[in-house]
C-alpha cells in the first residue's frame, strides 16, 4: 500500500488514467497546477505497475526528488534507481528515474536491453514536443502501433511559449483541475497581488515565438533604475516573506541581487550554468533563512519544491501564460503557518498584452488588485460581468472597486443591440448582453384582447448549434450563428399575422404606454432605482433581470 494518503483529486486523476487506458488510450496527459502533488500521482501509478517503469525528467533537482517520493511509495521491496551521467540503473530496478538529456541513442538502447518497460511517466511533459525529446519517445516505441505500454505526461500547463501543441505527442488530456479550484478546496494557498508600474519601455521589442526576444528584453529591463524599483518594492511589500524573483538573464539576476543586498535585504542567486555545489549551497542558504530572497534565471521555474516560499516577484515580463503560471506556482504550496502567497507584478510599457496575476485568472490584465485576494477578486469580477455584460472598461489601470462602482451605475437598457441584428431585422430586439436577445410582441385571437408574448434567442454552452430560439418558454430551433437565429425568429413572427408583426416593431404604440403600479416598481428595482418611463422599458428591464441577474 501507498505510504501517503491520496487527496480526492489525486485519486480522481489516477482513476481517469486507468479508465482511459482500459478504453485503449496509450498516450495521455494529466494537467494539475504546481503544488498539487503530481509526483504523488505518478508515484502511486508506479507502485501499481506490474511491469518496469521509466520516469523522464529534465532537471537534476527533479531526479532526486522523484526518486525519494517513488521509493517511499513502492517501499523497500522494489528498487528505484537513477540513470544520469555516471549513474547507471541496474537491470532489475523496478523504476528508473532518468534525465531525458542523458538518453542519447546508444545509452537509451543499452537501457532498454533486458528490460520490460510498460509505463513511461513524463514529468513537465510540455517539453515533450521538442524534437530530441520526441526522438527519445520514438526510440521507446511510444508511437508504434504494436506498443502495449502507457505514456503518461504530467504538467502544470499545456501552453508552450512557442505555441506548439502537445497533440503532436499525446492523444488526450484525461484529467485537469485549475488553480482556482484547488485554492477554493484548500489544497493550495490563496494568492494576493500588487501591480507595480515601471518606466521600462518594451514597445519596440521583437517577439521571439510567443514571448519576447530575451536579449532585447534584458536590455530593456536590466537597468539600474528599474532594478532599484524592484528591490525597493520587494523590501517594502514582501517584508519577512521568503521571496523568489524571476529574471531574464544571469546578469539581470546578479544585478537585482546586488540591488537587494545594498538595501540590506540578504539575497542569493541561482542559474542554469552554475556549478552544482554552488547552486546547492545557494538553495540550502535560502531554505535555512540565511538569504531572504533568491533571484534566478530558468532554474526555479520547474521542479523547485520549497513550500516555505510565500512571495513571487515577476521581474521578468512575459507574454507566455504557461511560463507565468509555472513561476507563480512556486509559491502556492501549503506549509505550516503559511496563509497566502504574494505576487508582485512589475509591469512595463508595452503595446502587447503582458501576463499578470489578474489576467491569469481571467480578469482584465490592467486590473490592480492592490494586495487583495485574487480569487475573491475573480468571483467579484464574474458577478460584475453577469450584472453588466455590456459595460465598457476605459483604457488604463483600474481597481476592482472602480469596476464595481461602474457596474453599479450600469443600465442594461442603454446597452444597444449588436449592429448586425439591426441590419437584418426591423423588429424591436432587446439586448441580454452576452446571454442573447429578447423580443416582445402582442398576440391574441381575432377580436379578442391581445396578450404579451416573449421570444428569446439564448446562447447555450458547448459547440455546434449554440443559439436557441424559444417562444413562450418552448424551444423552437437551434442555430450555429446568431444571425441565422434572428432571421428564423423574424420569419416566425411574420407568420403570426400582421397585427402581431406590427406589435413587434420598435414604433408599436403599446411600448410607449406609461408603466404604472407594481410592474413599474419591480422594473425600477431591476434598474437599481432608475426611473422607468414606459411599458416597453419596464418589460425589457424585468426580462434582463430574469435572464441575466
Amino acid at each position: 500500500m501507498a505510504t501517503f494518503e491520496l487527496r480526492d483529486y489525486q485519486r480522481e486523476a489516477i482513476d481517469a488514467v486507468l479508465q482511459a487506458r482500459r478504453a485503449g488510450l496509450r498516450r495521455m496527459v494529466v494537467c494539475l497546477p504546481t503544488g498539487s502533488g503530481k509526483t504523488v500521482i505518478f508515484s502511486e501509478l508506479a507502485r501499481m505497475a506490474r511491469r518496469q517503469v521509466l520516469v523522464l525528467a529534465h532537471r537534476e533537482e527533479l531526479l532526486s526528488q522523484a526518486q525519494a517520493k517513488l521509493q517511499a511509495a513502492v517501499g523497500a521491496g522494489k528498487t528505484v534507481a537513477i540513470e544520469q551521467a555516471e549513474l547507471r540503473a541496474p537491470t532489475d530496478a523496478h523504476i528508473i528515474v532518468a534525465s531525458i538529456r542523458s538518453l542519447h541513442p546508444d545509452r537509451l538502447q543499452a537501457l532498454l536491453r533486458g528490460r520490460d518497460i510498460g509505463l513511461v511517466l513524463y514529468d513537465e511533459c510540455h517539453h515533450a514536443v521538442a524534437e530530441d525529446n520526441q526522438r527519445v519517445l520514438r526510440q521507446l516505441g511510444c508511437f508504434d502501433d504494436a506498443w502495449n505500454g502507457t505514456l503518461l505526461g504530467l504538467t502544470a500547463t499545456t501552453n508552450r511559449a512557442d505555441g506548439q501543441g502537445l497533440d503532436a505527442v499525446f492523444e488526450r488530456i484525461v484529467y485537469e483541475r485549475g488553480i482556482s479550484d484547488l485554492m477554493n478546496a484548500g489544497w493550495l494557498v490563496r494568492l494576493r497581488g500588487y501591480r507595480i508600474a515601471t518606466a521600462a519601455d518594451l514597445r519596440g521589442l521583437r517577439s521571439g515565438g510567443q514571448d519576447f526576444d530575451e536579449a532585447e528584453l534584458a536590455e530593456a529591463v536590466d537597468i539600474e533604475a528599474r532594478n532599484g524599483l524592484v528591490a525597493r518594492a520587494i523590501q517594502e511589500l514582501a517584508r519577512d516573506r521568503r521571496t523568489v524573483v524571476f529574471c531574464v538573464t544571469v546578469n539581470h539576476a546578479r544585478n537585482l541581487a546586488h540591488a537587494l543586498n545594498r538595501l540590506g535585504v540578504p539575497a542569493g542567486i541561482v542559474y542554469g550554468d552554475m556549478k552544482s555545489e554552488r547552486r546547492k549551497r545557494a538553495l540550502d542558504d535560502f531554505r535555512a533563512g540565511k538569504t531572504a530572497v533568491l533571484t534566478n534565471v530558468g532554474v526555479l521555474t520547474e521542479g523547485f519544491d520549497d513550500p516555505g516560499v510565500s512571495c513571487i516577484a515577476m521581474a521578468r515580463p512575459t507574454r507566455s501564460e504557461g511560463l507565468y503560471a509555472q513561476c507563480v506556482g512556486r509559491g502556492t504550496r501549503l506549509a505550516p503557518g503559511k496563509k497566502d502567497c504574494l505576487v508582485l507584478d512589475f509591469v512595463d510599457l508595452s503595446d502587447l498584452s503582458l501576463v499578470s496575476l489578474p489576467s491569469l485568472m481571467g480578469m482584465p490584465g490592467e486590473l490592480d488588485l492592490q494586495g487583495e485576494d485574487v480569487e475573491e477578486a475573480r468571483q467579484a469580477w464574474q458577478r460584475v460581468v453577469i450584472e453588466a455584460p455590456g459595460m465598457e472598461l476605459l483604457p488604463g489601470v483600474i481597481t476592482l472597486g472602480e469596476i464595481q462602482e461602474r457596474a453599479a451605475g450600469f443600465d442594461p437598457l442603454t446597452r444597444d443591440v449588436d449592429p448586425t441584428v439591426r441590419a437584418i431585422s426591423a423588429l424591436a430586439w432587446e439586448s441580454l448582453g452576452a446571454r442573447g436577445l429578447a423580443l416582445h410582441l402582442l398576440r391574441g385571437p381575432r377580436g379578442g384582447p391581445p396578450r404579451l408574448v416573449e421570444l428569446l434567442i439564448l446562447r447555450q454552452g458547448g459547440r455546434g448549434k449554440r443559439w436557441q430560439v424559444t417562444l413562450e418558454g418552448r424551444e423552437r430551433a437551434r442555430f450555429s450563428r446568431m444571425e441565422d437565429a434572428v432571421e428564423a425568429a423574424d420569419w416566425e413572427v411574420s407568420q403570426m399575422g400582421e397585427q402581431a408583426y406590427g406589435s413587434a416593431r420598435p414604433e408599436a404604440p403599446w411600448r410607449q404606454t406609461p408603466a404604472e403600479g407594481e410592474l413599474a416598481a419591480l422594473a425600477q428595482a431591476a434598474r437599481r432605482g432608475r426611473p422607468v418611463r414606459c411599458l416597453g422599458e419596464a418589460i425589457a428591464a424585468l426580462t434582463y433581470a430574469d435572464q441575466v441577474g
